[in-house]
C-alpha cells in the first residue's frame, strides 16, 4: 500500500473516514484495490483482469485507473469514501489558527532529503520555501510573470532562486517524451504539464529525486476566479462559493494524474504537502466569505495563516495559471501558427502537439 499503513486503511474502511491522516494511498488489500478520496496516489489495473495492477500505466497493456475514493475487485468498482461536508465555522480567527497549525504539522513532517521544490512566488509555493530548507527552481521564458515573482518572492526571503529558462527548442523537445509520460496530447493538459515536467527534468538532472509542489492550494482554499464568480461564472455549476470549490475539488483526480505522471516522466518524485489530509480537513471547514472576501480576494484565509511565515506582499501576491505565468500557453500557440497550425483552425495547438508526436 502506497503512502499509508495497510492498517491505517483498512481501519478508515471499516470507519468509513476519508481523510484519516494520510497524504494520499493507493494499492492492494486484503484482495481489493484501494484509492484515497482525492487519488492522491496513482493506481491503475488491467481492464480484463484487476488482479493485474501497478502504480505506473506503463506497466500494464490496457490501463484502467481506479477512481478516487473507490474500491476494486473482480465485479468492479464501489465506492467507499466521499470528502465530508462539515457545517462552516463562523469564527474567523479560530478558522485561520485552524488552517495554520495544519500547515505549521504536515510541513514540519517533509523530509527534504533530495528534495527541491518548484517555485513562483506565490503563496502557495512560498510557503514551501520559507519551512522547507531545499533549493528552489522556477520555469518559464525569461521575460515571463513566473521568473520575475520567483525572483522578488526569492529575494524576500533571503533565498536564491534557480531558474529553467525556456525556449522554442526546449518546448518542442520536450512535447514528445512528456506526451509519452501522460499519455495525453490535448492543447490544455499539454500547456499545464509541460512546465512541470521540464523543471522536474532539470531537478533530476542536478541530482535531485524529489520535487515539492503546491498542487491543490487553489481548489482547496477557492484560488480560482471560476469560484470566486460564482453562481455568475457559467464555468461552474454552483450557486455559492462554497458549492464551487467543492465542485473544482472533483477535478483534482484528473489534476494530479496528469501532474504526477509528467513529474515522474522526468525522473523525480513529486511531493504534495498541501494536500495532506489535515490541511483538506481544516480547508472543507471554511465558509465562502473566508475563502473569497467580498472585494473578491481570493484564498483569504491560506493568506491570512500564511503570515505566520511569509512577509505581506509575499503572502499577498497574485498569481497566475503555470502555463500563463511561464508564457509556456502563449508561446505554444505561437509555435502552431509558425509551423501552418493557424487559429482558425478547429484546436491548432492540440494538432501541433499531435503532429510534433507523429
Amino acid at each position: 500500500m502506497a503512502g499509508a499503513d495497510p492498517e491505517l486503511v483498512r481501519t478508515a474502511l471499516a470507519e468509513g473516514d476519508p481523510l484519516p491522516g494520510t497524504a494520499g494511498f493507493a494499492g492492494e488489500l486484503d484482495g481489493r484495490l484501494c484509492r484515497d478520496v482525492l487519488g492522491r496516489e496513482l493506481l491503475y489495473s488491467e481492464r480484463v483482469d484487476a488482479t493485474v495492477w501497478s502504480h505506473d500505466p506503463a506497466d500494464l497493456d490496457d490501463p484502467v485507473p481506479v477512481p478516487a475514493g473507490h474500491v476494486r475487485d473482480a465485479i468492479g468498482d464501489e465506492r467507499v469514501w466521499t470528502l465530508p461536508d462539515p457545517e462552516p465555522t463562523t469564527d474567523r480567527d479560530r478558522a485561520v489558527a485552524s488552517v495554520r497549525a495544519a500547515l505549521d504539522e504536515t510541513l514540519v513532517e517533509v523530509s527534504t532529503d533530495g528534495l527541491a521544490i518548484a517555485f513562483s512566488g506565490g503563496v502557495d509555493s512560498a510557503l514551501l520555501a520559507a519551512r522547507l530548507d531545499a533549493p528552489l527552481y522556477v520555469v518559464g521564458f525569461p521575460d515571463s510573470h513566473d521568473v520575475q515573482a520567483a525572483r522578488e518572492g526569492a529575494r524576500a526571503l533571503g533565498l536564491d532562486v534557480r531558474v529553467v529558462e525556456l525556449d522554442h527548442d526546449a518546448l518542442e523537445r520536450a512535447i514528445p517524451p512528456l506526451v509519452d509520460a501522460i499519455g495525453r496530447t490535448d492543447a490544455m493538459a499539454v500547456q499545464i504539464a509541460l512546465p512541470l515536467f521540464l523543471v522536474a527534468r532539470r531537478v533530476a538532472a542536478d541530482g535531485f529525486s524529489t520535487l515539492a509542489v503546491g498542487q491543490g492550494a487553489d481548489e482547496l482554499f477557492g484560488g480560482y476566479a471560476k469560484v470566486a464568480r460564482a453562481p455568475d461564472d457559467p464555468r461552474v455549476e454552483a450557486t455559492t462559493v462554497r458549492g464551487a470549490r467543492r465542485e473544482l475539488l472533483g477535478t483534482l483526480p484528473d489534476q494530479l494524474e496528469r501532474d504526477m505522471l509528467a513529474i515522474r516522466g522526468a525522473g523525480v518524485e513529486p511531493v504534495a504537502p498541501l494536500l495532506h489530509d489535515r490541511v483538506v480537513r481544516a480547508a472543507l471547514a471554511l465558509p465562502g466569505a473566508l475563502l473569497v472576501t467580498d472585494r473578491g480576494e481570493r484564498k483569504w484565509t491560506l493568506r491570512l495563516a500564511a503570515r505566520a511565515w511569509l512577509p505581506d506582499p509575499v503572502a499577498f501576491r497574485e498569481k497566475k495559471a503555470v502555463q500563463y505565468g511561464s508564457l509556456v500557453s502563449r508561446e505554444l500557440d505561437r509555435l502552431a501558427r509558425q509551423n501552418g497550425f493557424k487559429r482558425r483552425m478547429d484546436d491548432h495547438v492540440t494538432r501541433y502537439v499531435e503532429a510534433l508526436v507523429d
